[in-house]
């Protein structure tokens, strides 16, 4: 919530920065949001908005999740659209709960296709925690997303950290198993940028030594902040990803 970023900026590694946030109250029954971190000097937000996913159970019943936060701006003077995302979670298992992440693909697609009817041109990252990989249905059949560079169309979304998975690469881990659930994925004209403007260069999964636990059946795994209820004084259960961008003269 606001406290919490408002107490992350007050942080004495962070408060010279000059960093803000945009962030807005989703209907979560557990409280999260999401929100967007920008520094003043680079970004300029001039629009945004809270988008609802608006979901129900096969009994009808209401389920409350997080809202995708679309804000507008100027980056170094480019116009930028950035979507920041919490997909429905795998609670009850991966297939019982995957329609509700497809719910959200497709809210996640009628967004970017309304930003692309406003301006053809624009530039648009999405990114969060999906809690899908970047191989499952929501992302490959309903976003069209794409990352092979060579044989994306207009109408595609090229997603980078696709080829991280297939490299084994994962932000989280699961009884042995690697997931990517957090990621970037952005509109193609950020690919081959041949003026001035902003261009794709990298991005990856920030994965050093001091994040992981360093010993026992988990070893290699995120050092958490709880385990089983319990704090363990880690940092998180996901490690971040970055995504960098070059800016073309």
């Amino acid at each position: 919530n606001s406290e919490v970023l408002r107490a992350i900026l007050l942080d004495s590694a962070l408060v010279s920065k000059n960093y803000s946030f945009i962030h807005s109250n989703s209907p979560d029954r557990r409280g999260i949001d999401v929100a967007l971190l920008y520094k003043k000097d680079a970004f300029i937000p001039v629009a945004f908005q809270s988008r609802r996913l608006v979901l129900q159970d096969e009994n009808e019943v209401r389920k409350y999740t997080r809202d995708q936060l679309v804000v507008s701006g100027f980056l170094d003077g480019e116009a930028f659209s950035f979507i920041v995302n919490h997909w429905p979670s795998r609670s009850g298992g991966e297939a019982k709960s995957r329609r509700y992440r497809i719910a959200a693909a497709k809210l996640n697609k009628r967004i970017i296709d309304s930003l692309v009817g406003v301006n053809p041109n624009a530039k648009i990252i999405s990114m969060g925690d999906f809690n899908d990989d970047p191989i499952d249905h929501s992302f490959r059949k309903i976003l069209r997303t794409n990352s092979n560079k060579d044989s994306l169309s207009s109408y595609h979304l090229h997603n980078p950290m696709e080829m991280l998975f297939k490299k084994g690469i994962g932000s989280l881990a699961y009884r042995d198993e690697w997931n990517l659930f957090d990621q970037f994925f952005f509109t193609t004209n950020l690919l081959n940028v041949p003026n001035n403007g902003h261009q794709f260069w990298k991005a990856g999964v920030f994965a050093p030594s001091f994040l992981k636990i360093q010993k026992g059946k988990y070893k290699g795994y995120p050092f958490r902040t709880y385990a089983g209820g319990v704090y363990t004084g880690g940092y998180s259960d996901h490690f971040p990803v970055y995504m960098c961008l070059l800016q073309k003269h």
